[in-house]
């Protein structure tokens, strides 16, 4: 069978890669296009576009790009045209998935949509839309099932959250191995930066993570280098007291005692390597003001919402000042915090499910057919 999958950032672009794998596994003759990246790109999909030309951050920098994105939604149509997939497999990324479906299921296409998007955070009026234009939803966190049912009466599937498999999936160095591969100091114990992966995010947040790092000396930063950008964009950022390591984010929260880390996928990634953390959220102000209005949850991590409790701290906007981080990050280096931190983490896990989402919805999808 054809089918067309459409991810546009990174974490979209490891769960497509996953998805395509168990695809294959599953139907040999599988014949897969998709707008990803690299990951998915080397699983076997057939790339039409990268996501590195597609990602926007905020509602500023999605008016100044309106152009840009006009012309990657009308590429995309074409070339699904262009195609004819038996399927088309939505990833997350919602304001261009969304538009993408009603055009494509007026044209006659089915439509899968695997990882929701975040309807039940903000403008959850758009479950009209995916009534209308998704014909089967696969879920990957616990409470998406008794949201899109129970509170708006559309079946989904939960087939569990598939970082259990990527990360399991993930070849780690021990502690030796890798300081030594990335000439880190060899006791300094490892406090990871995960900045985020668009440039205006990391600008921000490091900006603030490196103005504590003159407070834990006996501490070695390392930032985590995001796929979506060229290791020469870091450079600015590095000193005798912080180091950078590329594409190695697991093999980093493998290795590292605490993190701190912007607010979005990373949270939870950092929470299933068993990682005490801060988060860390500082947007365009005019783009906070507006998200501030329409974003009706109580916390803006993903541990926190799926524990529905504050598990970890969340630093938003003017909460991220040098002061708080350094008091945060100091309650979690050791002491009760961090062994509460950890105890919830186990539950987080068990709330998850196990491994095998990627399959599952492989399935699903077949069965669908």
């Amino acid at each position: 069978m054809k089918y067309y999958i459409i991810a546009g950032e990174a974490s979209g672009d490891l769960h497509g890669s996953n998805l395509i794998k168990a695809l294959k596994k599953k139907d040999s003759k599988a014949n897969i296009r998709c707008f990803g990246g690299d990951l998915m790109q080397k699983a076997g999909g057939e790339l039409a576009k990268h996501y590195k030309e597609m990602a926007f951050m905020g509602f500023l920098e999605v008016v100044a790009n309106i152009p840009s994105i006009i012309a990657n939604i009308s590429y995309c149509k074409k070339d699904i045209e262009a195609f004819k997939p038996d399927v088309i497999i939505f990833i997350d990324f919602s304001g261009f998935n969304l538009r993408i479906a009603k055009w494509a299921k007026r044209k006659g296409f089915k439509t899968n949509y695997y990882i929701s998007p975040q309807i039940w955070a903000s403008r959850e009026s758009r479950i009209a839309a995916i009534k209308r234009d998704i014909d089967h939803m696969y879920v990957i966190l616990p409470f998406e099932k008794d949201f899109y049912e129970k509170k708006h009466g559309y079946p989904v599937d939960f087939v569990g959250h598939p970082l259990i498999d990527a990360i399991e999936n993930t070849e780690l160095l021990d502690q030796e191995a890798f300081r030594g591969q990335n000439g880190l100091h060899p006791q300094k114990p490892i406090i990871a930066l995960l900045p985020g992966s668009r440039k205006q995010e990391v600008e921000k947040m490091l900006k603030v993570m490196l103005s504590i790092t003159r407070d834990f000396q006996e501490y070695q930063f390392v930032i985590a280098g995001a796929p979506s950008l060229d290791e020469t964009f870091y450079k600015s950022f590095l000193n005798n007291s912080v180091s950078f390591v590329s594409n190695q984010t697991y093999p980093l929260l493998h290795n590292a005692h605490a993190a701190l880390v912007t607010s979005g996928t990373a949270t939870l990634e950092t929470a299933l390597f068993k990682v005490p953390q801060v988060v860390c959220y500082k947007g365009n102000w005019i783009s906070y003001q507006i998200a501030k209005r329409i974003i009706t949850l109580d916390h803006i991590s993903l541990v926190n919402l799926i524990m529905d409790k504050e598990v970890v701290k969340e630093l938003i906007q003017g909460g991220l000042t040098t002061k708080n981080l350094k008091t945060e990050l100091t309650k979690i280096l050791d002491g009760p915090l961090r062994n509460q931190m950890l105890s919830d983490y186990e539950t987080l896990r068990r709330k998850l499910g196990g491994g095998g989402a990627s399959d599952r919805a492989a399935s699903l999808i077949l069965e669908n057919m």
